[in-house]
C-alpha cells in the first residue's frame, strides 16, 4: 500500500491531488468565503467532519491560501482602473517586484511573455492619481524602460458577479 501522507504545506510546489469533492469545496468557497462549514457540507452533501477535514487539508497543502473580501473598486473610491504594461531592463523584474507589490494602487502584477515584461492592474481615484503613478512613480524607476497604459472602461467579471448577486 502506498504512503498516503502528504508533505507539510505541500512545499514541493507540485499540484495537489484534488478529487471532485475538493474542487467543489474550492468552487463554493470562492463564491462565498464566509460560508459556514455546516452550509458547505449541506451544499456538497457531505458530513461536517468531512468538510472540516477537507478544508483543513486544502489549507495545509496550500490550495486555499487565504480568505478575502471582494471589494467593488468604484464604491471604494477607485473610480479609474487601467492596465499598465512595463518594459524593464533585463533581470530588473527581480528588483522591482517588492516595490510594485508595496504600491497600494497595484491590484495585480504579473511577469509576462511577449512585447512587455510586466503587466499591472492599477486602480486609482482619478486621472491625476493615475498620471502621477505612471509618469512620476513608475517612469522614474531606473529599471523601467517604458510604459504603456490602457484604461479599463468596464470590469466584466465584477459586472457579471453583481448581476448574479441578489440585492441585500
Amino acid at each position: 500500500m502506498a504512503d498516503q501522507q502528504r508533505p507539510e504545506g505541500n512545499a514541493s510546489g507540485q499540484m495537489a491531488e484534488l478529487d471532485e469533492t475538493d474542487r467543489r469545496i474550492v468552487d463554493e468557497l470562492r463564491a462565498n468565503g464566509r460560508m459556514s462549514m455546516r452550509a458547505l457540507a449541506a451544499a456538497l452533501h457531505i458530513s461536517r467532519a468531512s468538510a472540516y477535514t477537507r478544508v483543513a487539508r486544502l489549507e495545509r497543502d496550500g490550495v486555499i491560501t487565504g480568505y478575502t473580501a471582494i471589494v467593488d473598486p468604484q464604491r471604494y473610491g477607485h473610480t479609474l482602473s487601467a492596465y499598465v504594461y512595463l518594459k524593464v531592463q533585463q533581470q530588473a523584474w527581480k528588483r522591482l517586484q517588492n516595490r510594485l507589490a508595496d504600491m497600494p494602487e497595484v491590484d495585480h502584477a504579473a511577469l509576462v511573455s511577449g512585447e512587455h515584461d510586466i503587466v499591472l492592474l492599477v486602480r486609482t481615484g482619478d486621472a491625476a492619481a493615475l498620471r502621477d503613478l505612471v509618469l512620476t512613480r513608475l517612469q522614474d524607476m531606473p529599471e523601467v524602460v517604458s510604459t504603456q497604459t490602457e484604461l479599463i472602461f468596464d470590469d466584466i467579471r465584477l459586472a457579471a458577479r453583481a448581476a448574479r448577486t441578489p440585492p441585500a
